[in-house]
């Protein structure tokens, strides 16, 4: 039988007005979107519909944001019946997964998400790095670019997208080291705008707090098997799911692998829960026969439901 894989966005598809449709026309979501404020103590709603763009991408608010808004979405899914059979998420995304899967309640992943943005900005000031995306090499060949480039900082892959997209992550100097090296090669790479070298060694100051975090929440077993970001397997388990989860602050997401492993267990349609439409061009990259659905507001169920 076909199976369908719900997909978590991470930082990156976030922009001003994210969730404001869906608010406005699903009562439910609206509801969720007030609560977060009461949960969080101060007005997400008003950074997610009405930026300033600086704000909302500032780490501590993008991650609260971007779960809050995956989770407005996946409450329209369950009222709609649309059928679930895996999940995975892609970075932050993977708390909002885990979350849909039932593995924690919604105030104790709104509650992880904000302190885990608060301890990664807060590394990222410690530790000042920058992320690259190198476009149209092997994952092999990236590695061995990070090992030379290494010789002035530190540089590693961080996110294994997909075939010909891998970003890179570490030191100020390593990573501009890399693409110097690139450059000199002939191969793309684009620095991103991010604040932080995430999944790299530089955030390890935010392991310590985000441990911490975790032992407090009440993790429950999953209805649906994850594809968890470090290992590329999946799982249901709650006990492993503490041990993954503060992995992961400092490890590669291995997506494009993720996808691999979800394709060999049998799914064949997904749809992109949330903000943006990052995911389903991924996959693109991935599988061509999997086709993803972004859905944001009411209007994008119709292919759905066809």
């Amino acid at each position: 039988m076909s199976k369908n894989i719900f997909l978590f966005p991470g930082q990156g598809a976030q922009y001003i007005g994210m969730g404001s449709a869906l608010a406005q026309n699903f009562e439910p979501a609206k509801k969720m979107l007030e609560y977060a404020d009461e949960i969080l103590n101060f007005s997400l709603s008003k950074i997610m519909l009405e930026g300033p763009e600086e704000v909302l991408k500032s780490t501590d608010n993008t991650q609260p944001a971007l779960f809050v808004t995956s989770m407005m979405v996946m409450e329209l899914l369950i009222a709609e019946g649309i059928p679930c059979d895996m999940v995975a998420g892609h970075s932050l995304g993977e708390y909002s997964a885990i979350c849909a899967a039932g593995g924690f309640s919604f105030e104790d992943g709104l509650h992880l998400v904000r302190k885990r943005g608060e301890l990664m900005a807060t590394a990222g000031t410690r530790s000042p790095g920058k992320m690259a995306a190198v476009i149209g090499v092997e994952d092999d060949a990236v590695k061995a670019l990070c090992a030379e480039a290494s010789k002035k900082g530190i540089v590693i892959p961080a996110n294994f997208n997909c075939p010909g997209q891998v970003v890179v992550s570490g030191s100020v100097e390593g990573v501009n080291a890399l693409v110097e090296l690139c450059e000199s090669k002939s191969i793309k790479a684009v620095l991103l705008p991010v604040s932080g070298a995430f999944h790299s060694p530089l955030m390890e100051f935010a392991v310590e707090g985000l441990t911490e975090a975790i032992a407090k929440v009440n993790f429950s077993d999953l209805k649906y098997p994850l594809i968890a970001n470090v290992t590329a397997e999946p799982l249901t388990d709650a006990t492993l799911l503490p041990d993954l989860l503060v992995r992961q602050i400092t490890s590669p997401v291995r997506w494009g692998e993720s996808m691999q492993k979800a394709i060999s267990l049998g799914v064949t349609s997904g749809v992109e829960v949330g903000s943006g439409k990052v995911l389903m061009g991924l996959m693109r990259r991935i599988d061509r026969n999997l086709k993803v659905t972004p859905v944001e507001n009411i209007g994008d169920l119709t292919p759905l439901k066809g």
